[in-house]
Formats: structure tokens, sequence, C-alpha cells
């Protein structure tokens, strides 16, 4: 395997990333104004649902295949052919489930019986979601991201594209959304994904493993799969518990039923997108890791994972300062100019302080993951998302959201505090706190003044569109920072050399 492998695969991810996340970024901004702030609530409130579900056929077997494919023990063929039937059997009968009891789901578990169609819309989606994720976590494995990376691409271009002549459609020329037609668009994009991983493995395949192969490999997929998929499983409950209540609970605090709606889609619809746009990087770079650390781990190779280790969480720490420095500092401009909406504005502010947590823990849950501490992170997270739940069900009703936002900000906090302890235990790790975080935490802390007071100076003497002086001045702080941290030793080429090699 190259030495440079992780580093191709998380720029090619990461590329494929940044583009996917612009065109999110895009799509939400249309969406906002093609639909109503109550019609935005109810589709985000079906991502539970598809979160769950695909937690069921696709989460926990998309990373054994992922993790026994770097392990090298066992014919690859036969782990994608055995892994694929099983996901693929899970995702039709949950289809045909979800089908037939879309009014139970949306009247007697969500609370909210509009999303019912919305549901039976999104049913046709798992066969093809579940096709897709095996065959990317086989391509995960290999270190071959182009194929993963490319279909990220697709899937987001179809459905944008789709979500777009369907309102045109539909509206007969007036730009108008419902949820449904939104859900529709999710399950177009993923069936040109399915169709695209399946053209790209068809010369792959043949000649098929024999079945004496193919039955060896059952017992150490379920091994690796049932317990992912088990501690997925409560986690996925405890997040859909957790959204389901946001509403509920807004209701419980004086909210109408339109009014806890819209201020659920405002949050997740519209703040929450802009504020993990920038983990396109950690994602990639999470993805990646896992295999690395299963395969460096195999080969008792434990200064590699150190080395990695610190590199991802050196990189992590300094993507969420500055991504918290743009929001704090921008971030009602951010909410006014693209979503024309206050409210939007003033939670990313708040939340501005969640990146560097945000990114950090996504980074430290990957590693444990590939050392095989799967056990580790459920429990940690499980006491995280019990704390949001908490301040959710006391707090929510008495402050309304922002009880909830202090719980999301302290609550992830912990999480990302007891992941590094953890990590630190299995892997004993060297932090500079002076380079990773004073000497970021103080170009930024200048950065931000400076760049605030060129922000309202432009503002009022240039004709430039408020989005893009907001993107410029963003763009330009973040090369700013890259070159202070560069004459400041702390960021190096030396870091990339030493941990791939």
């Amino acid at each position: 395997m190259n030495k440079y492998a992780l580093l191709k695969g998380t720029l090619i991810l990461t590329f494929a990333g940044l583009i996917t996340r612009v065109m999110g970024f895009f799509y939400k901004i249309y969406l906002s104004n093609v639909m109503t702030p109550e019609n935005l609530g109810l589709y985000q409130l079906v991502f539970p649902v598809y979160g769950l579900m695909f937690t069921l056929y696709g989460g926990g077997i998309q990373t054994a295949i992922s993790q026994l494919i770097a392990g090298q023990k066992y014919n690859k063929k036969s782990i994608l052919l055995k892994a694929g039937t099983l996901s693929l059997s899970i995702a039709c009968f949950l289809s045909f489930f979800l089908f037939t009891k879309s009014d139970f789901v949306a009247g007697r578990i969500l609370m909210e019986p509009k999303c019912s169609s919305a549901l039976r819309m999104l049913s046709f989606l798992f066969p093809f979601c579940g096709i897709t994720s095996c065959i990317q976590g086989y391509y995960f494995g290999i270190k071959r991201t182009g194929i993963p990376a490319l279909s990220q691409l697709l899937e987001q271009a179809v459905r944008i594209f789709s979500v777009f002549f369907i309102a045109l459609y539909f509206g007969k020329g007036d730009l108008h959304l419902t949820s449904e037609l939104a859900v529709l668009g999710i399950v177009l994009g993923e069936v040109g994904a399915s169709l695209f991983c399946l053209l790209s493995f068809r010369n792959k395949i043949f000649p098929l493993p024999s079945s004496k192969e193919r039955r060896k490999i059952l017992s150490p997929l379920l091994k690796l799969a049932l317990p992912l998929t088990g501690t997925k499983l409560i986690v996925s409950l405890l997040h859909s518990l957790e959204a389901i209540l946001i509403p509920f609970m807004l209701k419980a605090y004086g909210f109408s039923d339109v009014q806890a709606l819209a201020t659920y889609g405002i949050l997740t619809g519209m703040t929450m997108p802009f504020l993990l746009f920038p983990s396109a990087i950690t994602n990639a770079f999470a993805v990646l890791i896992l295999p690395t650390v299963s395969q460096a781990q195999a080969l008792g190779c434990y200064h590699k994972i150190k080395k990695t280790s610190e590199l991802s969480i050196k990189y992590s720490l300094l993507l969420g300062f500055y991504a918290s420095c743009i929001f704090f500092i921008f971030g009602k401009e951010f909410g006014l100019t693209f979503f024309h909406n206050k409210t939007a504005g003033e939670y990313m502010a708040i939340l501005a302080w969640l990146c560097p947590f945000l990114y950090l823990s996504t980074t430290l849950n990957s590693i444990l993951n590939g050392l095989g501490k799967a056990q580790v992170t459920f429990v940690n997270t499980v006491l995280s998302l019990g704390m949001r739940i908490l301040f959710l069900c006391f707090l929510v009703p008495k402050s309304g959201l922002y009880g909830y936002l202090l719980g999301l900000l302290i609550s992830q906090i912990v999480l990302t505090l007891f992941d590094y302890f953890s990590l630190y235990y299995y892997i004993p790790m060297e932090i500079s706190a002076v380079n990773w975080m004073v000497k970021p935490a103080t170009v930024l802390l200048a950065g931000s003044f400076l760049f605030s007071k060129l922000f309202l100076f432009l503002q009022q003497k240039s004709s430039i569109h408020q989005g893009l002086l907001l993107l410029f001045l963003s763009g330009s702080l973040g090369i700013c920072y890259l070159i202070f941290l560069y004459i400041f030793h702390v960021i190096t080429l030396k870091d990339f050399k030493s941990t791939l090699s």
C-alpha cells in the first residue's frame, strides 16, 4: 500500500465532501425559500427515521465490511456478497414495514401525523441505500475512495436537480415544495448513487467466490456487525428521541404546533448545516482513519497509531477554532443574508463554540472504533445524549430552545473530553497546548477583531453583495490563519511525512 494512501484518500474525500457541502449549502438555501418553516420542520422530522433504519440495514454492516477487508484475512468478494445479501434483506423488510405502518410511526412515534406520506415515500429508499453503503464500505476498506466520493457527488446532484424540476412541475412555474416532494428527491438521489456503485463494481465481482468461502465469512461478519449495529441502534434511538422531543417540549414551553415545527426546522434545516459545513475535512479523515488504525493495530504499528491520532487531533482543533471564529463574528449576518432569517443567525452565533468539540469528537470516535473500542465510544455517546435529553425535558419547557442549545454545548464538551481521555488511556499521546490551542486562539482573536471591523467598513463603503462579502472575508481570514500558523511552526509538512511514512 502506498505510504501516502491515507493522505490521498483523505484529499479525495475532502474534495468531494467540500463540493457536496457547497451543493448542500445552496440546496438548503433553496429549500428555505421554497418551503415554509413548518414544512421544513416536517421534512427534518423524517431524518430520525431515516437514520434509525440505516443503522439496522447499513451502519454496522458497512463498518464491518471496511474492517474485515482492511484486515486482509478473508476473501474480499465473499465479504461483500455475504454482507450485501444480509443488508439488502433487512432493508427490504424495513421498507415494507414503514410503507404499511407509516401512519402509526408518524402519529404515535413522531407525534406528527402530517409526516405519514413523507415516511411512505422514504420507505422506497432503503434497498438502494443498503447496496450503496456496502459497496462504499468495500472501497473504504481497500482505501480507494474515488468511487464513494463520486457517488456522494452524484447522489447530491440528482437530489438537487430532481427536487428543482419537481418543484417547477408541480408548482406550475410558482416554486413551492412540500415535505413529500423533498423526500422524493432524497430517494431519487440514492437510486442514482446505487446504480453508479453497481456499475463501478460490475467487472470486479466475477468470478464468484465458492459457497464455502461465502459461508466462512458469516461468523466474523456477524461478530463485528451485530455489536456495531446494536450500539449504533441504541445511539440512533436516543438521537431519534431527541429529535422528537424538541418540537414536543417547545409546545410544552407554549409554542403552537406551527411555531414548534418552524423552530425545529430553522435549527436543523438552516443553522446546523452551516455549522457542519467545515466538517467535510474531519469527516473525510475520520472515514479513512478507521481502517488505517485497524490495519496498523493488526501489524503492531502502535507508533503509527500514535502519530496518526496526534495529527488528527491537532488539525481537528485548528479547523474547529477557525470555524468557531467565523460563525461567532459573522453568524448573525449569515442567517440574515442566506436564509433571510434572523433566528437562524442567532442560533449560529450561540453554537459557534460547539465547532472544535464537534469536529474533534468525530475524529476521536473513529480512532477508538479503529482500535476495536466501540464499546467505549458507545458509553461516551450515550452519556452525552442522555445529558441532552435531560436538558430537553427539564430546561426547555421553562427556557425554550435556548435551554436545549446550552445542553447541546455542554454535552458535546463532555463527550469530547470522555473520548479524548479514553483514547489517551490506550494510546498515550503528546499534546502541545501552546501550539494547538494558545497560538491559534491568539491569531484568531486578533483576526476576528480586524475582520469584523473590515466587514463593517466594506458593508458601508462597498457595493459588493453581502453574501459574497461574507464569503470573501471568511476565506481571507482562513488564508491569513494558515499563513500565521505556518510562520509560528504550528503546521508543517513534516506532520504528514512522519505520520504516513
